[in-house]
């Protein structure tokens, strides 16, 4: 059955590209129906060639239906001649060199099949990235996408509540895991608080924003993943540091006061749980992560230069290969035993593609950082000086935080992270533009 809805849909692409194009302003409409469609992304994508017992970051040639409809986007947009150029950006070009890297570790693969999965997801990728850049270049229309991702925090936030009561002791919301929803939730957090210290609630924007930033929090603290939690100091705070070095620093002040007493008395009540959770952390996981970071190392000794194969590392790290034993890791001989991966998006990467890939990610994932400072200094006393100053803490939390997690490698995680890329490469090519024309924040709903 789901095939068939995939067929039917995947007839519809050129269809509703037409229809885009005679009524260009339902674009619109299909972004928030993006949005909805990553709320449900797991019961929305299909996996061809679907290995769902493989231990790794990718189980099948995966298709979403937000794929299928950015990549209609695209067509539209290409119909009306906005797309110009496949690399319009130089985030766009760090992306592509660092896909061009992880193409040499396919002749390393022990399963080509299952190499291609994480080659087409980062493929499919693409074309969603470039909708995004693309649709805000053609309309500026920040605003649809920024109510929609708030949104998306309100929706998981809801997912959290269900879980609760659904007995999990850590929800993870709409994505496939608590970790994810905490990584994830870094940036949605950091990138609403900012709105709220800098424009307040008057509006209806301002409401749904604040509404997402406390719902982001929110999922954050009740993920109860310690990593997570530590760093919210950094995503925050730094957040905070930076949106009090604009003018009227006391009025944004007055703003996070009562926010930070609301928070500390929500983390106290909360405070026995992660005390438990610190207190006890299973020893074994410790040794686990340490073992598997050791068997990564041991695969980079061997493929410095192109890697073990992308998506590989759950060939690699089992019997008959070696890389366990020779970190000191006693797998398990049995027939149907599979090894965990890495929990470090940062030496999954070196393992599986070699160094080159590795640097080039870094490099790609820097570029965005840096380029939030950059814009901090070309939109301050504008309307969109949040949006740098919000994503730069969250994404220092992400990277910071990638370094105990790998779930940068998942697909509703790289989602998120190409809106929020996506932006930074438009806000980079179009600065000039946004301060001349200042648009206002009108009291008026986008929801």
């Amino acid at each position: 059955m789901k095939y068939l809805i995939f067929t039917i849909a995947l007839l519809g692409i050129p269809p509703l590209t037409f229809l885009l194009h005679l009524n260009q302003r339902w674009v619109k409409y299909i972004f928030w129906l993006m949005i909805l469609a990553m709320t449900v992304y797991i019961s929305t994508s299909i996996n061809f060639f679907s290995h769902e017992d493989y231990r790794g970051s990718a189980r099948g040639m995966e298709v979403s239906f937000i794929h299928l409809l950015s990549i209609a986007v695209l067509g539209e947009l290409l119909l009306r001649r906005r797309v110009r150029d496949f690399l319009p950006e130089w985030g766009y070009r760090f992306y592509f060199i660092y896909f061009l890297l992880c193409l040499p570790s396919l002749s390393s693969a022990a399963d080509t099949l299952i190499a291609w999965f994480e080659v087409w997801k980062m493929i499919m990728l693409f074309f969603f990235y470039l909708a995004v850049y693309y649709y805000l270049r053609t309309t500026d229309d920040l605003r649809t996408i920024l109510g929609g991702l708030a949104t998306f925090a309100i929706v998981n936030m809801v997912m959290v509540i269900k879980n609760h009561f659904e007995g999990y002791y850590q929800p993870h919301g709409v994505f496939p895991h608590q970790n994810c929803m905490a990584v994830a939730m870094h940036v949605f957090g950091a990138l609403f608080f900012a709105y709220y210290i800098m424009h307040g609630m008057k509006t209806y924007f301002g409401k749904v924003c604040t509404l997402g930033f406390i719902c982001a929090a929110a999922a954050t603290l009740r993920s109860y993943s310690r990593v997570a939690i530590v760093l919210m100091a950094v995503s925050y705070g730094l957040t905070s540091i930076i949106c009090l070095t604009t003018n009227y620093p006391w009025r944004r002040a007055k703003r996070i006061l009562p926010l930070a007493l609301i928070g500390t008395l929500c983390f106290g009540a909360l405070l026995p749980r992660v005390i438990e959770r610190f207190q006890n952390a299973p020893e074994a996981s410790g040794i686990t992560r340490l073992e598997l970071a050791g068997s990564a190392m041991e695969m980079i000794k061997d493929e410095p230069w192109r890697g073990v194969g992308i998506n590989n590392w759950g060939i690699k790290i089992n019997l008959p290969y070696e890389y366990a034993l020779r970190a000191g890791r006693k797998p398990n001989r049995g027939e149907d035993f599979k090894d965990g991966i890495v929990e470090t998006v940062y030496l999954l990467v070196g393992a599986e593609c070699g160094i080159p890939a590795l640097v080039a990610m870094v490099v790609w994932f820097l570029w965005y950082w840096v380029s939030c400072i950059r814009l901090m200094f070309k939109l301050k006393g504008t309307r969109w000086f949040f949006i740098p100053a919000g994503l730069f803490g969250g994404l220092t939390a992400v990277y910071v935080q990638s370094a105990f997690e790998w779930v940068l490698r998942q697909q509703l995680n790289l989602i998120c992270m190409m809106f929020f890329f996506a932006i930074l490469s438009y806000l980079n090519t179009h600065w000039r533009h946004l301060k001349i024309i200042e648009p206002e924040l009108e009291d008026t709903s986008i929801l």
